[in-house]
């Protein structure tokens, strides 16, 4: 009994500094950047195109419009290829090939963003730019890159939420005289749809926060994008170009930056969820 409270308050020990160490991180963020961007004013900081740091200008509205379309496109992609995936895996696909495959999609979890960034550069980029026009290094470069780079996420996940559906929901719905596809999209997918929505979410956050390969891959241009084949310039690409010599109100302006992508990372993890249980909800009924 002694040994049990030890072991629980030892985990709680554990789980609560994971929580105080996020908490610091982000006063740190929040006491770093917000006086800059109190300091210049809402409308000056976010809704702003003007970024030139030496000239003490850090509008960041192109970086905000850049880091969107590209994270958008992406999550495009990435739940179109990476539900398809796991619909196929778990619906249609031999139990022996399907054993085979899905640790070979994980496993593209474990490349590092580096090597997805080279190959677009080398692949993807000159493919656009001979084809479709434009510089190559694109939003559309981008979306594709952190679209297969979401995938593993997106696909896993989703697994795992159908196979977690009863078995009785889709026997059920056969042997009221639905097709197996009715009953997939109609039955599993809306059962597992919550774990889905999570699965998305996942993927998002880390579409949102990927810098190396998008570095690599956007173009990097402090201009609001106007189409899929111009170069952009993300949140995450700004505060890595800029970090290493960056002092004063610079620096500030990227701690402000860094907030920014916070609150964006909140809103949308936030959107999500609430779409998720609104979902469920509806699914109750």
């Amino acid at each position: 009994m002694r040994q049990d409270k030890l072991i629980a308050a030892a985990l709680m020990i554990v789980a609560f500094s994971a929580v105080s160490g996020l908490a610091l991180i982000t006063v740190f963020i929040f006491k770093s950047g917000l006086p800059l961007i109190i300091e210049s004013g809402a409308r000056g900081f976010f809704l702003s195109l003007d970024w030139d740091p030496k000239n003490g200008s850090f509008g960041i509205l192109s970086m905000i419009v850049g880091s969107l379309a590209v994270t958008a496109g992406a999550m495009i992609i990435g739940t179109v290829f990476g539900l398809g995936l796991a619909i196929v895996l778990t619906q249609f696909c031999p139990r022996e090939i399907a054993a085979i495959l899905k640790p070979l999609i994980e496993l593209l979890a474990g490349i590092p963003s580096v090597v997805y960034g080279f190959i677009g550069v080398v692949t993807i980029a000159p493919l656009i730019r001979t084809h479709l026009g434009g510089p190559g290094l694109s939003v559309l470069a981008a979306s594709i890159v952190l679209g297969v780079m979401v995938l593993p996420t997106v696909t896993s996940i989703s697994v795992d939420a159908i196979k977690a559906v009863p078995r009785s929901y889709w026997e059920g719905s056969i042997a009221l005289g639905a097709t197996e596809w009715q009953s997939t999209y109609m039955v599993l997918l809306k059962a597992a749809r919550s774990g889905i929505v999570a699965a998305i979410i996942l993927g998002m956050g880390r579409a949102v926060g990927e810098t190396m390969a998008v570095i690599m891959v956007a173009g990097n241009t402090l201009e609001i994008p106007h189409g899929p084949l111009d170069a952009v310039r993300t949140l995450t690409s700004n505060i890595a170009l800029e970090m290493g010599y960056a002092s004063g109100k610079h620096r500030d302006a990227l701690f402000a930056t860094a907030v920014t992508l916070f609150i964006i990372i909140m809103i949308l993890n936030t959107a999500a969820l609430l779409i998720a249980k609104r979902g469920v909800r509806g699914g109750g009924r």
